[in-house]
């Protein structure tokens, strides 16, 4: 059972590389994964570095489903709650936190910055322009 448990998790780590490559254009080197989670919510941000910036992307509906997903593949009491997920060429590294090392439910938007200075330094971040009529309170 637990054997099966990991198959299905691996799976779907490959999974949401592909749905990376899709948002991504075809390309997922340089795409970078940052997601906060719990129960019945979830904070993803994916991110593209090119030449002289980190573009962020538009996550899909479909990652979205597959990063939730993942996350309740794991026994309820050691579920994560932050995924770093990291493509560099064609191979990926993927790290979690866990509420005993970081409260998610408390918001923090420093934890995102944070994870963003660590994978890329002090590249400047260039995010799409929002949508027609969206304000900022």
């Amino acid at each position: 059972m637990e054997g099966d448990r990991f198959d299905t998790f691996g799976s779907l780590l490959n999974e949401i590389g592909g749905a990376l490559a899709d948002i991504a254009g075809g390309d997922p080197d340089g795409v970078f994964l940052y997601v906060e989670i719990g129960e019945g919510w979830i904070r993803p941000s994916a991110y593209k570095e090119e030449a002289e910036i980190v573009r962020a992307l538009d996550c899909s509906s479909t990652l979205l489903d597959l990063v939730e997903e993942s996350w309740r593949a794991g026994r309820k009491e050691r579920r994560w709650s932050v995924m770093e997920y990291d493509v560099k060429g064609s191979e990926f590294a993927v790290t979690f936190k866990y509420p005993d090392e970081v409260d998610v439910e408390i918001f923090d938007r420093e934890r995102r910055a944070k994870a963003l200075r660590d994978r890329y330094g002090d590249k400047p971040i260039v995010y799409p322009p929002p949508p027609e009529g969206a304000f900022e309170l």
